[in-house]
């Protein structure tokens, strides 16, 4: 088989949560640890960094991991899931893992597929181990699939976990409230090993703290310890300014940022006290901590986090895609100053509708669309469940005619926005 052939393989023979939904969720570790078993545990020959969460864990992953490649360590980068190539999933110092080697992993070890029968990321996970043992990676910063606990990542003994925060995803997997999910979550909290937590909740708080006691793992609250605030986005170049500041209010650090988004002031808190955690371990500088944001696109191939596809008319997309992701992204837009928003909207067949569509404002133009995905909700079932809360438009069989419609009507004062789901987005890209 050659790459294409291989990936949709992989797509076809083994069942894939991002495509298919519940139908491909495994509760348990069994598949993982008979696939680690067979490759010699590939994870115990580098260090790792764990990270999950609900929301932000990408975006501080590819932080991470660009830190490191500054520092000059060569560093492994696991997350999920992909926007155009599968092979973004599983990145060294950057660079995605070659066609060949997806290829002859596939190949070489077909009889253990057969035998296993793994999921698409049961698999994925052997793969991106089996692959930075190889590469002889110093460190690999991994971001948890869904979950936490019985995550397939889960086996390793990280040197840090982090968890960024606990949002409305995946409920019917990891519990009706808060607090369940926070449990599942902490799931990747290590004995002795310390945690870093992103957001401070009074529903979750307990929960990890709990967790961390009985671990005696060291806890950190990032946005205990610092306040980061963005300045004024220039759509010109994608970037913005960014100022960190302990609890005293007093500043410590300056830089510059790719990304976009409001969402990122948590996100860089985030990485900032993971920063302070990891920096004597592993011998890291403040100048690594700034260029490592700063150059976190360039070196991790970070896409889809508020990024500007064109300015005229103004264009972006956004991977948010729960209540929480949403809030923000719609914080943002209605902060832009356009005269109008033409939103290209798409969402998964399993979206609790009711908890995200309410967020919309009635007065913006919407362009109801799906992914090509098997996942993907029918775009004229999402335009009547959308006109319950006043949201109308029209409906397009694919991002791409609805890109185009939204391109022919949106004025140069006006913005095109592309979201929902991270499937619309990576067909917008």
């Amino acid at each position: 088989m050659n790459y294409k052939e291989t990936v949709a393989y992989l797509f076809s023979k083994l069942p894939a949560y991002h495509r298919i939904g519940k139908a491909a969720y495994k509760g348990n570790l069994d598949n993982t640890l008979e696939l680690d078993k067979y490759f010699d545990h590939p994870h115990k020959n580098f260090k790792t960094v764990h990270i999950g969460g609900t929301n932000g864990k990408g975006s501080v992953s590819h932080m991470l991991a660009s830190v490191f490649q500054e520092a000059g360590y060569c560093t492994g980068l696991y997350t999920s899931p992909h926007l155009r190539d599968f092979r973004e999933r599983i990145r060294v110092n950057g660079d995605m893992i070659p066609e060949k080697e997806v290829v002859a992993f596939v190949e070489n070890h077909s009889d253990l597929i057969n035998k296993v029968e793994p999921s698409f990321f049961e698999l994925t996970v052997a793969l991106a181990f089996d692959y930075f043992s190889r590469m002889k990676v110093d460190v690999a910063v991994i971001e948890v699939g869904m979950g936490g606990r019985l995550d397939s990542t889960n086996i390793i003994i990280p040197e840090l976990s982090v968890i960024t925060n606990i949002g409305h995803d995946h409920m019917e997997f990891l519990g009706k409230t808060l607090e369940a999910v926070a449990g599942e979550k902490a799931g990747i909290i290590k004995p002795e090993v310390p945690v870093v937590i992103g957001e401070t909740h009074p529903e979750t708080m307990h929960v990890f703290e709990t967790t961390a006691k009985s671990l005696n793992s060291q806890i950190y609250f990032a946005d205990k310890a610092y306040r980061c605030t963005l300045g004024e986005l220039n759509h010109s170049t994608g970037k913005r300014q960014w100022e960190l500041k302990d609890i005293k209010r007093e500043t410590l650090l300056k830089g510059l940022t790719p990304l976009g988004g409001l969402s990122q002031e948590k996100n860089i808190q985030t990485v900032a006290k993971a920063f302070s955690v990891l920096r004597t371990g592993f011998r890291l500088s403040e100048k690594e901590f700034l260029n490592g944001i700063k150059k976190v696109v360039k070196n991790t191939g970070l896409m889809g986090r508020w990024q500007i596809l064109s300015t005229e008319p103004l264009t972006v997309c956004d991977t948010g895609h729960n209540r929480e992701g949403l809030e923000y992204v719609i914080r943002q837009l209605l902060l832009s100053g356009k005269k109008q928003v033409h939103f290209i909207m798409g969402f998964v067949n399993d979206k609790d509708l009711s908890s995200v569509l309410p967020l919309f404002p009635t007065e913006w133009v919407y362009y109801f669309t799906r992914a090509s995905i098997p996942r993907a909700l029918d775009e004229k079932v999402l335009m009547i469940e959308a006109a319950r809360y006043g949201l109308t438009g029209k409906t397009f069989a694919s991002v791409r005619e609805a890109l185009s419609a939204a391109k022919l009507t949106a004025s140069s004062e006006e913005m095109i926005f592309i979201g929902g789901s991270t499937f619309v987005v990576a067909e917008a890209l």
